[in-house]
């Protein structure tokens, strides 16, 4: 069985969540803080960032696009990606500017673990406004709509949706469900499907100093 080593709060890992229950992939979920001392994420990435997902040869894949790439490969049906080249493509867009949006929000939440002395206020300015034009960017898509591409859950609602209830969980001063209602009224809807309800983020303890 696949195992796949995952942080609660993190949006990334969430999505590979998301995507093994849409395609009835069996797995076990292992809960790290790839933060701290004691994670064995080194162990499986290079890189030392989750998700990661085991497989039963022994290998790892990792980095959550590429884990979502590799699932589609391997595992078809249902497909996350549908419809013609330019559907597809723009499915893929969409989760750039997700992805996005989360490398920003991550940014900004390790600045500001710094002491406030250390704090470089015009960095944050500068992912903030990521944020901003990232959220106008899925609201335009998403707004209104049942599902951002075709008429169907793929790729581009996991990414979305996502980014939505991550900033609820770790940045809920921003108030982006006032900025963006259609938005918001998306994410709602999105939530109630069994693979986002069984797969809330909650925030995590990190006991390690990172920065």
């Amino acid at each position: 069985m696949l195992k796949l080593i995952s942080a609660t709060p993190s949006p990334y890992a969430r999505k590979v969540r998301i995507v093994l229950a849409e395609k009835n992939i069996p797995f076990e979920l292992v809960t790290e803080v790839p933060w701290d001392a004691t994670t064995a994420t080194p162990k499986y990435n290079p890189l030392e960032k989750l998700p990661v997902l085991l497989l039963d040869d022994g290998g790892a894949v990792y980095e959550s696009r590429f884990i979502l790439e590799w699932l589609e490969a391997k595992y078809p049906t249902p497909p996350m990606v549908r419809g013609d080249i330019d559907q597809r493509l723009f499915a893929r867009q969409v989760e750039v500017v997700a992805d996005g949006i989360c490398d920003a929000l991550v940014l900004v939440f390790w600045e500001r673990h710094r002491p406030p002395e250390q704090q470089s206020q015009p960095w944050i300015d500068r992912q903030m406004r990521k944020l901003d034009g990232g959220m106008r960017a899925l609201a335009g898509w998403a707004g209104g709509r049942n599902y951002v591409v075709g008429d169907q859950f793929g790729l581009a609602d996991v990414a979305t949706a996502t980014v939505c209830r991550y900033l609820d969980v770790r940045f809920p001063d921003y108030p982006w469900r006032q900025m963006h209602p259609g938005l918001s009224d998306y994410s709602d809807r999105m939530e109630k499907r069994p693979s986002l309800a069984n797969s809330v983020p909650v925030p995590q303890m990190i006991s390690d100093k990172v920065v």
